[in-house]
């Protein structure tokens, strides 16, 4: 994208805290985006919120991978810390078709850096070992 194209305008409801200000924004898309202005902001952690979703939108994943010789067929898992949007498939795809053995413990560290990120995929759920028949 070049300096001449042309700002984008949209409305974005901030998920910070339970005012679920509706915040009108203007901004320049592209490879860098950049908020230019903003409006409805009931608190400044709106704002903050606002230019990280624009400019460098952050997400959490939470799903589960299947357990062998556990009390339940999977544990849930999450990241550790938000990654980059653009990372989630990769990071997913890294999860895909995963299996960990019994026991799992809650906190337990399944995955160091996923996808190249700087994170952790941890155990949300403990899944006792069991003795196959």
């Amino acid at each position: 994208m070049t300096d001449t194209t042309p700002a984008i305008e949209g409305e974005f409801i901030c998920v910070v805290c339970p005012n679920g200000c509706a915040i009108d924004a203007e901004f320049i898309p592209g490879d860098s985006p950049k908020l230019i202005a903003f409006s409805g902001a009931k608190c400044p952690r709106g704002e903050k919120w606002l230019r990280q979703e624009i400019e460098s939108p952050m997400r959490t994943i939470a799903t589960s991978v299947l357990v062998r010789d556990g009390d339940y067929i999977c544990a849930s898992v999450r990241t550790k810390s938000p990654i980059p949007l653009a990372k989630v498939r990769d990071v997913m795809n890294s999860l895909r078709g995963m299996e960990i053995d019994a026991p799992v413990r809650v906190g337990q560290t399944i995955i160091v850096g996923p996808a190249g990120t700087d994170t952790e995929i941890i155990a949300t759920r403990d899944v006792a070992a069991i003795m196959p028949i």
